[in-house]
């Protein structure tokens, strides 16, 4: 029998991955068996487990492409030329948790939901998953240190702090969409404003 060359590898390993995700999507991953997954993916149970050794196996590699998403569009926000502004940032993530899973048979974003919880009782989702937020929260606070430098952000504003707050939205915003109502950017900025005003007049008084 011919040995599968390293794409169609590539490509089987992608279709297991792909199969997975739908789901995790559907029923959560608990609620999800390997049999589940090997009937999604149409391929026999020995073919898969070429591939992934256990359930464990998948649901680390669905956190970690649902946290990767995150991390890489901030990073794709800071190689834009002019720097975005506040507000684009606040469209590109509201865009982010409101348009991902459209067309597909699997929303990543529920899957991110579901690594967070997964991060609390696995030690090893917890260390990448730690990881990946501090690189989101670095990339931020570059952005922020550029919105200081362009008068974006007033000179005292910490870089550190704008991170952390626009860090901070992120998750409130998948779980908004999957559990409330999508949240839009004009929304999320005048809510924005009208706490800054609201410290700004508590911090006068």
């Amino acid at each position: 029998m011919p040995r599968l060359s390293e794409e169609r590898r590539e490509e089987r390993r992608r279709h297991i991955l792909t199969s997975a995700w739908s789901c995790f999507s559907r029923n959560g991953f608990h609620a999800t068996s390997m049999d589940d997954v090997i009937a999604a993916t149409g391929m026999s149970s020995s073919a898969v487990y070429r591939y992934f050794r256990s359930k464990d196996d998948l649901i680390d590699a669905a956190a970690d492409e649902a946290l990767t998403l995150v991390r890489d569009m901030f990073g794709r926000l800071l190689e834009q030329r002019p720097t975005p502004s506040p507000v684009e940032v606040l469209e590109a993530m509201t865009a982010e948790a409101r348009e991902r899973g459209e067309g597909r048979p699997y929303d990543l974003t529920r899957i991110a939901i579901q690594a967070w919880g997964e991060a609390l009782r696995d030690p090893d989702i917890e260390q990448r998953t730690r990881s990946f937020y501090l690189s989101v929260r670095d990339s931020i606070a570059e952005l922020a240190r550029r919105w200081r430098k362009e008068g974006t952000l007033p000179a005292t504003a910490d870089p550190e702090e704008v991170a952390t707050v626009l860090m901070t939205l992120m998750p409130g915003l998948l779980v908004g969409r999957h559990l409330v109502a999508p949240v839009d950017a004009e929304q999320l900025a005048h809510g924005l404003a009208s706490l800054a005003l609201a410290f700004s007049d508590a911090s006068r008084s």
